[in-house]
């Protein structure tokens, strides 16, 4: 019951409170209500007084709207521009990159939102061709600005002193003057020019190769290395033509050197063996160079360019050397075949290692042809001499029975051989056969030599006089034996060819002196001076002249001045031109005839003397024979007065 009393005065106070709290909640809610309706006063003042600055804010976003759409459009008007610059730039003729950039800004053309990238792939296409083009124009014209031609002058410095032209040499300008090969040739000036260093000129300023280098790698890398091709050709051509045209190179037909007299064409083949060394180890060389820096990396394009450059020129050498080759052969020819022979050898090294490459294997092979040819007929010339002179059958009569023109030039021609030692054991091993036989210098020189003699034997018989035909051999031969030995051929003949060649010439002078002294010693002997009749037979005490006939001894004085008059009219008109040679036949026809005359004049002369005019039989003292011996053999003319 208690506690049923409790709960109802705890509600009552609750219910209380609450009504209360729900009095003062009312009276909040009256006071919170009469603020309110005070704020919606307010704030309807407010509004009517915010009314213009919601119209201004309006415009004002309005005004930010289009200040943003005209932003956009300002952006895609200068993303035009940039581009535009970016192309001005792209289009500098001293940028390098040139090319190379104009893919990337076609790529950022594309992103740039274009409607239609197409057009803009177009328009740098077109430019792109503009600006390989302007390439072009600027590499074309960077080579010929920097392409002239070479001045002699400048070649010849570059040369080895010893190699060197002087200033009044004939051929220092390039003129139809030069060496005479056969003249001037030895081994030892081959040695120098082998050896020799030499300097090619810079036919580039070296400044200006790399940037042609670049322009032509630009114009590769586009694919435009044809066009590349034929810039570099045309100029540097032309410009090498016209350097070798200022050296004195000419273009000759095959007939204009058939048509030309031998001494010019000596001259010209002279000038060609120095063009020939100038022109590969200086201008090829140097071009060469160039033509390595400009196409560095591309190697088919770089050895194309450059076998195209050098082809006209090299042609323009290579086929006057192909016209001697195939020229009429003669003796006289050798010696120069043989000077081109070898230049053409000395060059070889150099010719495989500037005109290397496949595009430059036409000019090898024809640079290399022309030494074979010019071995071949040097060869065929070797062989044609060999049979020349063993047939040659000119009329041209040596009366005085001295040296022949044939066997002088036969010698001479066979000395100068010598010069040409080992160009001629290159040649021979050329034409050696599968077995390793062949011709050898030795050899073949030993048959030329046997070639003369068989030719000089038959001239000889050309003489009526058997005492002048082995005078006329023993000249001829003596002067064979003589040039050999003071000549570099003793040495590859052999001292046994000396020998045995001597004895010859001791020979055809003992059967001079049996020719032409035997009948007149036999008028200074005792046989057939005995007389029958006693009438004109002298005795004497001593007994010297018992029994010989005074007749028969005045008639032997007579024959004998007759017969030694005509020995001297006729074999003072005779030559020995060795002084040497002469002197010993002089000797060896004086150690016979003088004592035979001083005995016979001691024996029988006082038999003449005893008798009427002594001195028309006893004409000559044994002085006077030996002074007249001393004009044998001096070639005199008949109407010449005796010394």
């Amino acid at each position: 019951m208690g506690v049923a009393v409790v709960g109802r005065d705890s509600l009552t106070e609750r219910a209380a409170m609450m009504r209360e709290s729900l009095q003062k909640s009312q009276t909040i809610t009256d006071n919170v209500v009469t603020i309110l309706g005070s704020f919606d006063h307010r704030l309807s003042v407010l509004e009517t007084a915010m009314r213009p600055t919601q119209i201004r804010t309006h415009s004002i976003r309005k005004a930010h709207e289009n200040i943003d759409r005209t932003l956009k459009s300002a952006e895609v008007i200068l993303a035009k521009f940039d581009l535009s610059r970016q192309l001005i730039q792209l289009y500098d003729p001293q940028d390098p990159s040139i090319l190379s950039r104009i893919p990337i800004l076609i790529t950022l053309v594309c992103k740039k939102s274009f409607k239609s990238c197409d057009v803009v792939i177009n328009n740098a296409n077109v430019l792109l061709a503009k600006a390989i083009s302007k390439l072009e124009d600027e590499f074309r014209q960077l080579l010929l600005s920097y392409s002239k031609p070479v001045e002699p002058d400048r070649l010849f410095d570059c040369l080895p002193n010893s190699l060197r032209p002087s200033p009044e040499s004939p051929g220092h300008h390039g003129d139809s003057g030069g060496r005479n090969p056969s003249n001037n040739h030895s081994e030892h000036q081959k040695s120098i020019s082998e050896n020799a260093v030499y300097t090619p000129p810079a036919l580039i300023p070296p400044r200006i190769l790399p940037l042609l280098h670049d322009l032509a790698q630009q114009m590769v890398q586009a694919g435009h290395d044809q066009q590349l091709l034929k810039i570099y050709r045309d100029t540097r051509s032309s410009v090498l033509e016209e350097s070798l045209r200022k050296l004195g190179v000419e273009k000759l037909s095959k007939e204009d050197v058939q048509k030309m007299a031998w001494e010019v064409l000596e001259a010209k083949i002279g000038n060609w063996i120095h063009f020939m060394r100038i022109a590969v180890k200086l201008l090829y060389a140097g071009e060469r160079i160039v033509c390595d820096q400009i196409f560095e990396s591309f190697d088919s394009l770089r050895d194309q360019c450059f076998g195209e450059v050098t082809a006209s020129s090299v042609s323009v050498l290579l086929s006057f050397g192909d016209a001697i080759a195939k020229s009429k052969r003669s003796p006289e020819k050798l010696f120069v075949l043989l000077d081109m022979y070898e230049i053409m050898r000395e060059l070889h090294s150099e010719i495989e290692l500037i005109f290397k490459g496949k595009a430059c294997g036409e000019i090898r092979e024809s640079a290399f042809g022309l030494t074979k040819r010019l071995a071949q007929t040097a060869q065929e010339t070797f062989g044609d001499f060999e049979e020349a002179v063993e047939k040659d059958a000119t009329k041209t009569a040596v009366l005085d029975g001295t040296v022949h023109p044939l066997t002088s030039y036969v010698i001479n021609y066979v000395k100068f051989l010598f010069d040409y030692q080992s160009t001629l054991k290159q040649l021979f091993l050329e034409f050696e056969n599968k077995d390793g036989t062949g011709p050898q210098l030795a050899s073949v020189t030993m048959r030329i030599m046997q070639a003369l003699q068989t030719n000089l034997d038959g001239k000889s018989k050309q003489y009526k006089d058997p005492a002048l035909t082995h005078l006329f051999l023993m000249n001829n031969i003596h002067y064979m034996v003589r040039s050999v030995r003071r000549s570099e051929a003793k040495d590859l003949l052999g001292d046994d060819w000396v020998q045995r060649h001597r004895r010859i010439v001791q020979q055809h002078a003992n059967q001079y002196k049996r020719n032409a002294w035997q009948k007149i010693l036999q008028c200074l002997t005792i046989q057939g001076l005995s007389s029958s009749g006693g009438g004109s037979s002298v005795g004497g005490d001593g007994g010297n002249s018992s029994g010989v006939s005074r007749a028969l001894v005045k008639d032997r004085f007579k024959t004998f001045n007759i017969q030694f008059e005509e020995l001297h009219q006729k074999q003072s008109q005779w030559t020995v031109p060795d002084s040497e040679l002469r002197e010993s036949l002089r000797l060896a026809v004086a150690e016979v005839l003088l004592p035979a005359y001083r005995s016979f004049v001691k024996r029988f002369g006082p038999l003449v003397e005893s008798g009427k005019n002594p001195q028309k039989y006893i004409k000559y003292a044994v002085d006077d024979l030996e002074r007249m011996l001393g004009e044998f053999f001096e070639g005199k003319n008949v109407n010449e007065p005796r010394r």
